[in-house]
């Protein structure tokens, strides 16, 4: 008796291995797979690296052909240039145009966060004629870029008397399609018997909005915060403000860069500075990435 059943757990065990390599897969599949997304690491991050070794080049290599992937003789002139030129080429100290792209950057994604957060809880959890229209324009919206409205937008700003002013840089921006079908789509993912035991309880709309459904979206809040962010943050003034103290740090470099092929070091190094904040942001939110984008078709 006791070797049958030795036998029988042998043969069990032998059973769950075999179903465990076909569920896991074989180990030349998960080599094909890590060689294939390491493949696509790199190609991700390669123009980050190319732009910081660049920067880091004195102007005698920035110009050699073929270009090489690596420094010489590393320098940080490229990065001392750019402060003295964005501060000597203007009547505007550096530092006005750094606290603008702050200052427009912070409000834009407050505002973003605020408006999308509400709509969106709104688009959700609450039922009302037209509902799914508006669903779907917020979808069909997804297809059209920023680009298609720059006419509309300054048609608008131009009426309201808002030219040259911060107003026409955050207004067009306080709200997205994108942003705004993230929050819903994540907010649809949550039960409603949370919203019914909450109004049972007394609580009215907006405090069920920001105390139980917002901190209950956290992946979708924190990848909002990083478009949000990534995108106020490029923000350039271009017709909307011709003022030198409103313009913002994008649009000084954008002008370093057209002063010809003595600043190219110049444009790399103000590339790489302009990359910190957002990828710092990324750093911290990019966690809840993953779990947004995988929720965000769950539910319609």
């Amino acid at each position: 008796m006791a070797r049958k059943r030795k036998k029988k757990q042998s043969i069990e065990k032998l059973k769950v291995k075999d179903k465990r390599k076909r569920v896991n897969g074989s180990r030349a599949g998960d080599v094909t797979i890590f060689i294939f997304l390491l493949l696509l690491g790199v190609f991700m991050v390669f123009p980050l690296y190319y732009s910081v070794v660049q920067s880091l080049k004195p102007v005698e290599e920035l110009f050699v052909f073929p270009p090489k992937l690596y420094v010489l003789n590393p320098t940080g002139n490229n990065f001392s240039d750019m402060f003295k030129v964005a501060a000597s080429s203007w009547q505007v100290p550096l530092s006005r145009y750094i606290f603008n792209s702050f200052f427009i950057t912070i409000v834009i994604c407050a505002a973003n966060l605020f408006v999308c957060c509400c709509a969106a809880f709104v688009l959700a959890k609450c039922k009302f004629p037209g509902n799914k229209v508006i669903n779907q324009i917020i979808v069909i919206a997804l297809l059209f870029a920023s680009n298609a409205t720059w006419i509309m937008q300054f048609m608008v700003m131009a009426k309201l008397h808002m030219i040259d002013t911060y107003f026409a840089l955050i207004l067009p921006s306080i709200s997205t399609s994108m942003g705004l079908y993230l929050m819903r789509q994540s907010m649809s993912t949550i039960h409603d018997s949370m919203v019914e035991a909450a109004k049972v309880d007394g609580a009215g709309l907006f405090r069920i909005c920001w105390q139980i459904i917002v901190p209950n979206s956290k992946p979708a809040l924190m990848t909002l915060i990083i478009f949000a962010f990534q995108g106020a943050w490029n923000i350039q003034g271009g017709v909307l403000t011709y003022s030198e103290e409103l313009k913002t740090l994008p649009t000084v470099v954008q002008q370093i860069t057209m002063a010809g092929l003595a600043r190219q070091g110049v444009t790399f190094a103000a590339s790489v500075v302009l990359l910190i904040p957002p990828l710092t942001v990324f750093l911290i939110a990019q966690g809840n990435v993953m779990e947004t984008m995988a929720n965000s078709g769950m539910k319609d």
